[in-house]
């Protein structure tokens, strides 16, 4: 691999035998697109033309995921008020990486591994680093996150990814689950119910919501590609909204809102100390139909 000098890279490019993909550091570390040859596996707009990291075809989510309602919580006895970072909702999304630049620690032809320095901010009060690590295969696209607590008192913690995959007219998804989180008119969980599973066209689903026993792969099939996702994350978010081109399903470490409910460690997010560190994995084949 391949060092960088300190100037700031705007894009990446990696290819292992069909499979291409391009990175944007500078905007939120993302993955501009993905294709296998001229195929697009996710989103994959002109990487030169994408302004935020939610225009691309996938981010990483740190320091939690989806929202983090109303944009307030209370940690360790005090409380905390944070932006909220997208205009059309009172609650923050996705965290802060996202929104970031990051830098490239090192490059070559098949493998990228970026770097994210957060100083505690109006966004996040807490220092962090994350690291993010990208290798592609001929069949696969493996993606790494490291995040190390580098503040001095104990921070809550969450992580995933939120990829857009394209929708097709034949897009299918099947996915192994055991219960979903019903959402109130804020879009926050409120309950969960049975969910036996999910099998069916994606034009025919209407989910904005989080998994929860999520067993083996989540299989996505059309009349081009046959994808495989797969992670060390138990959680999973499916948002299937009917007028895009595009669908959404998001490996993630714990529930969404996790942090105001009763016992958020029971809903996956993790209280990381100082010094502490935890990781994740997602891995995605891609194959031919």
């Amino acid at each position: 691999m391949t060092s960088t000098t300190s100037a700031p890279v705007k894009s990446i490019e990696l290819q292992a035998g069909d499979l291409r993909l391009a990175l944007r550091p500078d905007i939120g570390g993302c993955i501009a697109g993905l294709w296998r040859g001229d195929v697009p596996v996710m989103r994959s707009p002109d990487a030169d033309t994408i302004a935020t990291a939610r225009d691309a075809g996938s981010f990483a989510l740190a320091p939690f995921s989806n929202r983090l309602g109303f944009s307030r919580f209370r940690w360790q006895g005090q409380d905390h008020r944070i932006v909220a970072n997208v205009a059309e909702t009172p609650h923050a999304l996705h965290g802060v990486a996202w929104m970031r630049g990051w830098e490239v620690v090192s490059a070559s032809g098949t493998e990228a591994e970026l770097r994210y320095v957060h100083r505690g901010d109006e966004y996040w009060p807490f220092d962090f680093t994350l690291v993010q690590r990208f290798v592609l295969s001929a069949a696969a696209l493996e993606q790494h996150l490291v995040f190390t607590n580098t503040g001095s008192q104990p921070q809550p913690v969450g992580l995933g990814w939120h990829p857009y995959f394209v929708k097709r007219p034949r897009s299918r998804l099947h996915v192994e689950l055991a219960e979903r989180w019903e959402t109130d008119a804020n879009q926050l969980p409120t309950r969960k119910l049975a969910q036996p599973g999910i099998d069916g066209d994606v034009a025919h689903l209407a989910f904005d919501h989080c998994f929860e026993g999520w067993r083996g792969a989540a299989r996505i099939r059309d009349e081009k590609l046959s994808l495989k996702l797969t992670s060390s994350l138990p959680y999973l978010v499916v948002h299937t909204p009917e007028q895009r081109d595009y669908f959404c399903v998001e490996p993630v470490s714990h529930v969404s809102n996790a942090i105001h409910m009763a016992e958020p460690a029971a809903h996956g997010l993790r209280s990381l100390g100082a010094s502490e560190t935890t990781d994740a994995w997602m891995k995605l084949e891609i194959a031919p139909v």
